[in-house]
């Protein structure tokens, strides 16, 4: 991108631009040539309860994400062999259709319609990581601090539906951080052959990594243990078309909490005691993306097919498992080559035991109407879907227009399924 001779010349606003800024007068690719890139990127999206849901009361919610962040090859810079450097900062607002619109507000719902959303409307550090490489590229170290997600069980977020964007894992587990949250760690991948490699994680498990007011945190109090993932991804190109294939599993050295039992083994809740503890957690995913498509022997437009799923420890976990599929056809028209068309289907899936909890702090309150305000709904499985369109405007702009539908919001199946329409915008300036 950094070497098109057109980007390079354009000017702001420019349609064959890469930056809606343009390249400021060639500067940008001048550093970028000397070592240094910068990106600044926007995630808009708004989500409008078009039917259905716990409050029929129509209205549009409006979240976005904006990134600022520089990117250093130590190469070029310093004649660092094969090392680099990344930082980034990154803020989120606005509010979220998901949380009293499409889901119950005392239990919300299990995913988002606006995914950009969450974790507080403020700035955070989300990226502070060293890159090294040995042995011709075959090892591959990562240290610093980052979200678990950028390396493992990583996918991409072509959708609005938070159940088809990004890293699952870390969705559901409840003990790792995914973007904009980071935690110290390292990582490091072995090229086993050209088309595998492995790799294997350690990272502080610290819950205060997600308050509001530690969005530059750098200390290491508060941790309760690591989080240790790791995973084989398999890169093969089948009919000379490229997929990925990925398996791994996560561990969490950190102390959690049973999800409905006391020591005695009985229902906490009920009896009123202290939920026993588990001395780690664990969890699986796997995940496939592979593109069985072509269209006029240009294999960047085509048909690619994706699946994913997660599972999780049922001691501990309110999920215990969560599946995805989906396709997505990139340059379906021949007038709008890089525009993409993506549909989607999703189920997340509560713990028994979670809903046995459920079910025993109602029994303890003697409260068993769902319409009574002090009622705690009962989850069980909620189903996500999206049809989505994506419009490549210009180089720097993308706006992709989407439908939703939930059925059984939050689980909860006295709340009415849902329609929500969608529009995501991203650009890069």
């Amino acid at each position: 991108m950094l070497g098109s001779t057109q980007a390079s010349a354009a000017n702001a606003f420019a349609s064959d631009s890469h930056w809606m800024l343009g390249d400021w007068n060639g500067m940008r690719s001048e550093l970028a040539e000397e070592g240094i890139d910068f990106n600044f990127d926007y995630v808009g999206e708004i989500g409008s309860n078009l039917g259905g849901g716990y409050n029929s009361d129509r209205t549009a919610r409006y979240s976005d994400q904006y990134t600022i962040g520089a990117h250093f090859d130590l190469q070029r810079l310093f004649g660092w062999h094969e090392a680099e450097f990344q930082f980034a900062i990154n803020n989120r607002n606005g509010d979220n259709i998901s949380g009293d619109r499409v889901g119950d507000p005392r239990v919300g719902t299990l995913s988002s319609s606006q995914e950009v959303w969450g974790r507080g409307s403020h700035w955070r550090m989300t990226q502070l990581w060293y890159r090294q490489k040995f042995f011709d590229q075959q090892l591959d170290v990562k240290a610093g601090r980052f979200g678990i997600g950028e390396d493992f069980n990583s996918f991409a977020c072509d959708f609005q539906n938070l159940t088809f964007c990004g890293s699952q894992a870390g969705n559901w587990g409840g003990i790792w951080y995914n973007w904009p949250v980071t935690q110290w760690g390292i990582r490091i991948k072995y090229q086993l052959v050209p088309e595998l490699y492995a790799q294997m994680g350690a990272f502080e498990q610290n819950p205060s990594n997600t308050e509001n007011d530690n969005g530059f945190k750098l200390s290491g109090s508060g941790t309760r243990g690591a989080v240790i993932p790791v995973e084989v991804v398999w890169t093969p190109h089948l009919h000379e078309l490229p997929g990925e294939y990925r398996a791994g599993y996560y561990y969490s050295s950190a102390s959690a909490s049973d999800v409905y039992k006391d020591a005695t083994g009985q229902s906490a809740a009920f009896n009123g005691a202290a939920y026993r503890s588990a001395s780690s957690k664990h969890g699986v995913w796997i995940g496939a993306l592979q593109q069985v498509t072509q269209q006029g022997g240009d294999a960047s437009r085509g048909l690619s097919l994706f699946l994913m799923a997660t599972a999780h420890d049922k001691k501990t976990s309110k999920v215990d498992h969560y599946v995805s599929a989906g396709a997505v056809y990139k340059g379906l028209f021949y007038e709008r080559p890089h525009d993409d068309i993506g549909i989607a289907f999703s189920l997340v899936h509560i713990n028994p035991a979670y809903r046995k909890n459920s079910e025993a702090i109602n029994q303890a309150n003697t409260v068993y109407d769902y319409d009574d305000p002090t009622y705690l709904p009962v989850q069980d499985t909620e189903y996500n879907a999206e049809l989505n369109y994506g419009v490549h405007v210009t180089n720097w702009l993308t706006v992709r227009p989407n439908l939703q539908y939930v059925r059984h919001p939050g689980g909860v199946n006295q709340v009415d399924d849902a329609w929500v329409g969608g529009l995501k915008i991203l650009s890069s300036f």
